[in-house]
């Protein structure tokens, strides 16, 4: 409804990404809705705290199945989908975190499936072009950890070690999405929304 309210189209499907029928049921309702696609963007996540020797096999593969697999599949079904708007094609917008780049021991399997995605995005560029772009961003600290709970104080000190010495928001990350949908010459870009956290 608050999407509508901006004078824009809109539906919402409840589907499993990380299952072939959950990904083909959305691409369904998105066909019989709209009848094209022109941007992906694969953002589910699961994110559990696990040491590496706590990590189950359900465990694992629920991960999988949402962070790397189910983008995957997206991937697949969304290019078939693009190919039909000739000229313009699709873009693909993977969104990763730091997990993808630095291990995060105590977050094992989300940060290997990140590292997966990454490597996703950048054969997904290599192997569609030129019709369908492929980017991903990286997010620094926009939003608190899900399944901790971190104080606002604690919160607002992460912000204090960026250089630009704030946290940033959801906001941001869409605007990132937006740039990268838009500036049709870029593809295989991986963009770091962090403050500059990245510089140490």
């Amino acid at each position: 409804r608050d999407i509508k309210s901006l004078g824009v189209d809109a539906f919402s499907i409840q589907a499993d990404v990380g299952s072939p029928d959950g990904v083909t049921a959305i691409f369904a309702a998105l066909d019989e809705h709209f009848g094209r696609l022109d941007i992906l963007v694969n953002s589910a996540s699961v994110f559990q705290q696990r040491q590496l020797l706590e990590v189950s096999l359900d465990d694992w593969q629920q991960t999988m199945n949402v962070n790397l697999t189910g983008p995957f599949l997206c991937t697949q079904a969304a290019a078939e989908v693009m190919r039909q708007n000739d000229p313009s094609g699709g873009v693909i917008i993977n969104i990763c975190d730091k997990g993808a780049t630095d291990p995060w021991p105590k977050y094992p399997h989300h940060s290997i499936s990140k590292a997966g995605l990454l490597m996703l995005t950048k054969i997904t560029a290599a192997s569609l072009g030129p019709d369908i772009r492929a980017n991903a961003i990286i997010p620094g600290p926009v939003m608190k950890p899900a399944g901790t709970n971190m104080s606002d104080k604690e919160w607002e000190a992460i912000g204090k070690r960026v250089p630009l010495q704030r946290t940033g928001s959801a906001d941001d990350v869409a605007r990132a999405v937006v740039y990268l949908a838009s500036e049709d010459f870029l593809t295989g870009v991986v963009l770091e929304v962090n403050g500059g956290e990245h510089l140490g």
